[in-house]
């Protein structure tokens, strides 16, 4: 029941928008008629009474023959509400190729009238100029990425390093000696502490050159103390590569090897070395392998303030042994140099990367490939040719590409009908070209985007080709959306309709002398010409020429239509007679051909 009310509403508003489009007419040709009348006066006035005389039982004539056919019946048949207007073919898609680039063109392989697919390369343009510009992008990239990823590497060293606010050790070994105290600066290359470590010891001794340069880093090695015979093992640790003479001109290289304490070695103990098969060429002394001044390492030019030590001289330490406390303030600016150098290099990749991509983009512009997949339609560029962006051939056309696979038009609607123009409903095509064929379409979009002409608003409506057959883009075809049908109903001329659903129907009880064409008499429901009386109907659908009698008439009945129609609607309405229906399936009247939403 919803949605029949809800059709009947769309119907009123079909019926309203017609009678004022009607009255809208009306008012123009009476308009019209008082300017005719003005000049039969001045015709009168001038020409005297008997031209006058004349003229009067003509014009009475004339009326009275027009009165004697504004009547119509009440009959029976199909109806059916139509929009048509007329369009251009065109193909789904279409798409003009053109070059951003210039150059040669070294490969175009595809010709007129061929099938291409999206994605498939149609030209090739010499692309050596860019190649070395493409191959500096990569590399600058590359460094970028490296430079970002050693600034990581520093901030999270940075951030290890100073970690709970402390300075930490960087060797192994005894606090021999303490340099600073709370409250100090320390700043790069500040002396911190001395670190003695003997817990290894390390012997240097010279070896003959051909049998040095045999010994490998990582060979162990026998240590004999000179004074007690007391052996020990220790590894190579380094082979110089360096040629000295020894008293006696003996060519040497001088090998170290460390060797864990046992307790009782000094820097006073000697010892030969003996390393496979090969004997030192003279003893060494024993060395500590830690006996060093610890500086400060600090990036930058920054400073640190010590508040409080953490070790005392004597204390063992190895790398990562917190020395001591720093102000936090002096941490946060250490670790913001290094996220700057972090953020820095990370803009850098970006930087890079922009570069990198905008040249991938220019190099990839050198191959030309197909936008849409369809038919190729033109080729002005063949291989050989050179584009010049100089010569202003940058915007020429290189090739035109047509996706036939579906074909469109455009019908223009005016601003009264667009309303009950929707997506899916079903059009009728037929083309000059194409004599005696009828296609079917769909429409498929209403668009908003309107255009105003003599001040009428129209508005674009797609349709969609069920099938192309023989029609081909740039063909001139007309369309009639199928809005509405009904069939065998009571049906009236709509001019016989009058505002508020009125109809004036020839009263059985009038005079039979033609009474119908006389003064009209004042009535209730407004002027009702004589003869006539006046009955309220209920309206179904509506035509440009017709409307659907849903309850009120009966087939047969007379009825009054206005003289504004009597020469066209009465008259094709009687040349169909009863029965013979409305429209339906064939045009019956409406805007011409081509116009703008012409109502059928």
């Amino acid at each position: 029941m919803w949605k029949d009310n809800k059709k009947q509403e769309e119907r009123k508003g079909l019926l309203e928008r017609f009678q004022d489009r009607r009255n809208r007419n009306r008012r123009n040709k009476k308009g019209g008629k008082w300017v005719f009348f003005a000049v039969l006066a001045l015709i009168a006035i001038i020409g005297g009474s008997l031209f006058w005389q004349k003229h009067s039982r003509e014009a009475r004539m004339a009326s009275a023959d027009a009165k004697a056919q504004n009547t119509a019946k009440v009959t029976r048949g199909d109806l059916t509400s139509e929009l048509s207007s007329s369009g251009v073919i065109s193909p789904k898609d279409t798409y003009s190729i053109t070059s951003l680039v210039e150059g040669e063109v070294i490969a175009a392989d595809f010709e007129e009238g061929d099938q291409v697919t999206e994605g498939q390369v149609l030209y090739q343009i010499d692309s050596s100029s860019m190649v070395s510009e493409l191959d500096s992008a990569n590399s600058s990239l590359s460094r970028a990425n490296k430079q970002y990823q050693q600034a990581l590497e520093d901030y999270n060293e940075a951030a290890a390093d100073y970690s709970g606010n402390t300075y930490k050790s960087t060797r192994t070994g005894f606090v021999k000696e303490l340099n600073i105290e709370p409250g100090d600066k320390v700043s790069p290359n500040t002396q911190l502490a001395t670190i003695y470590n003997d817990q290894s010891m390390k012997i240097k001794v010279p070896f003959l050159s051909g049998e040095a340069a045999m010994i490998g880093v990582g060979n162990q090695g026998t240590i004999t103390l000179v004074d007690t015979g007391e052996q020990l093992s220790g590894v190579v640790t380094a082979v110089s590569n360096m040629d000295e003479v020894l008293d006696g001109g003996r060519m040497v290289r001088y090998v170290t090897l460390e060797v864990a304490n046992p307790g009782g070695l000094t820097t006073s103990h000697v010892a030969a070395v003996q390393v496979g098969s090969f004997l030192s060429g003279a003893e060494g002394t024993f060395e500590p392998v830690t006996d060093t001044v610890m500086n400060a390492e600090i990036s930058g030019n920054g400073s640190l303030e010590v508040e409080a030590m953490l070790v005392n001289e004597g204390d063992y330490v190895t790398v990562g042994t917190p020395l001591f406390r720093i102000r936090s303030k002096d941490v946060e600016d250490i670790l913001d140099n290094f996220q700057d150098s972090v953020d820095s290099a990370k803009e850098n990749i970006q930087s890079a990367q922009s570069k990198l991509d905008s040249t991938q983009d220019n190099y990839d512009n050198y191959t030309i490939t197909a936008p849409i997949s369809g038919q190729v339609i033109t080729k002005n560029i063949k291989a050989g040719d050179n584009i010049s962006r100089g010569s202003g051939s940058s915007d020429t056309t290189l090739a035109v590409i047509y996706d036939l696979s579906e074909l469109t038009f455009e019908m223009s609607v005016d601003e009264l009908d667009v309303r009950i123009v929707k997506v899916g409903q079903k059009v009728r095509v037929t083309a000059d070209a194409l004599e005696g064929q009828t296609f079917t379409g769909t429409v498929t979009n209403v668009s908003l985007q309107s255009t105003q002409s003599n001040g009428v608003t129209n508005y674009p409506v797609t349709v969609t080709l069920d099938e192309n057959g023989d029609l081909l883009p740039g063909m001139n075809v007309d369309g009639v959306i199928i809005l509405d049908q009904v069939e065998d109903t009571l049906m009236i001329p709509v001019d016989a309709l009058m505002r508020g659903n009125r109809v004036y129907v020839k009263d059985s009880g009038a005079a039979a002398d033609g009474s119908a064409g006389a003064e009209p008499e004042p009535s209730p429901g407004g002027n009702v010409p004589a003869g006539f009386k006046a009955v309220e109907v209920e309206t179904g659908l509506t035509s440009e020429d017709y409307v659907e009698i849903l309850s009120g008439l009966s087939e047969g009945d007379e009825v009054y239509v206005d003289e504004s129609s009597a020469g066209n609607a009465v008259e094709m309405f009687q040349m169909r007679g009863p029965g013979a229906g409305g429209p339906a399936g064939g045009p019956a009247g409406g805007g011409p051909a081509g116009g703008p939403g012409g109502r059928r």
